[in-house]
């Protein structure tokens, strides 16, 4: 069955963790690997597996997920970590949401799954942010949106500028300063696959840097 849903991932050094995540991902979903710079083979590895890979020289999470989303044709785009710590099948109840109509976008909010998934300094910081954004735009959601599933069309039409770690809060900024209909759902959220590093919540230094880029778009 075609979903007209295209998955973008954005990678930098997920090579030991694509073959797990492609894998997984529901069948009828198009898969758009966006390279960000990897150095560990993760373009090869994707093409490997079969599916199409994008690359996107700017630096930044911003950069890859909005090069994927240009590249991609589908009606629909999926936005899901190339680490994997989610499961690509949590998409398809997100999908089926927006696809009838009971939102704009759906986005999932992490479950850890095992004690020292989330990181105290990330999972702070993500409470910072979130508390910031209900208090100011009085937006509905309890995380930043590490996976989120809308129209291909409304996503660029909104505009987002960022193209760094705080391109997730500009785009739930703009997006609720534009009357989306925006729902959350639990997403169990895993250790990441054995022999990669997250960029963001890996050292209290990513989740500083990430929080300056948050800092910058916050309104």
């Amino acid at each position: 069955m075609d979903l007209d849903c295209d998955l973008v991932i954005p990678c930098r050094d997920e090579a030991a963790a694509l073959p797990g995540v492609v894998a997984a991902v529901p069948a009828g979903m198009g898969v758009l690997v966006v390279d960000n710079g990897s150095t560990d083979g993760t373009p090869e590895v994707a093409r490997g597996l079969g599916v199409r890979v994008v690359h996107e020289s700017r630096p930044g999470y911003g950069a890859a997920v909005h090069a994927g989303v240009e590249a991609s044709s589908a009606t629909w785009v999926a936005v899901l970590d190339g680490d994997g710590s989610m499961d690509p099948a949590d998409l398809l109840p997100m999908l089926e949401e927006v696809r009838a109509g009971r939102a704009t976008m759906a986005c999932g909010r992490r479950r850890p799954a095992a004690r020292g998934v989330w990181p105290w300094h990330a999972r702070a910081g993500n409470a910072v942010v979130l508390a910031w954004l209900r208090r100011r735009t009085g937006l509905p959601l309890h995380d930043i949106a590490p996976v989120r599933v809308c129209r291909r069309v409304d996503l660029l039409a909104l505009g987002v500028q960022d193209r760094r770690f705080g391109y997730p809060v500009e785009l739930l900024v703009r997006a609720q300063q534009a009357g989306w209909d925006l729902s959350e759902h639990p997403v169990p959220y895993h250790p990441r696959a054995e022999g990669t590093r997250s960029k963001v919540s890996g050292s209290v230094r990513g989740t500083l840097r990430t929080a300056r880029d948050f800092a910058r778009v916050l309104p």
